[in-house]
């Protein structure tokens, strides 16, 4: 068994997009119309055939709430793993992005949070 979809709850699919693609240099894997939304995912271009992100809709209102929840509470919705987290700290934050926490080191691996523009809070962290 392995993890091949991660949902990722976004107040917005297309502003989502451009964030996760623009920003962070993710890649478009699937962007399909379903109804009044779409089944978007994208991958990291290190492995296009690994584990997707599937920016859903949060038009759920136990979405909204749970979003709401874990992003008030300083909680990242999920992880992505970097080679050089100071690299890409400056990178990121060069580019605009709000970040919540700078490279903070806990135990043996170094974290840093930022705001997705969509909703939630996203961890970065380097293994040492």
């Amino acid at each position: 068994m392995k993890v091949i979809i991660n949902s990722i709850f976004v107040e917005d699919q297309d502003k989502a997009l451009s964030f996760y693609t623009e920003k962070l240099g993710f890649i478009k894997k699937y962007d399909v119309p379903v109804g009044k939304f779409k089944w978007l995912t994208v991958v990291s271009p290190e492995d296009s055939d690994g584990t997707q992100i599937l920016l859903e809709p949060n038009n759920n209102p136990v979405a909204k709430t749970y979003q709401k929840g874990v992003y008030e509470q300083g909680i990242p919705a999920t992880s992505f793993g970097v080679e050089n987290i100071q690299t890409e700290f400056e990178k990121l934050k060069g580019m605009g992005v709000r970040f919540t926490m700078e490279p903070t080191k806990m135990n043996t691996i170094i974290v840093a949070v930022f705001d997705d523009t969509c909703g939630n809070l996203t961890q970065i962290m380097q293994q040492e």
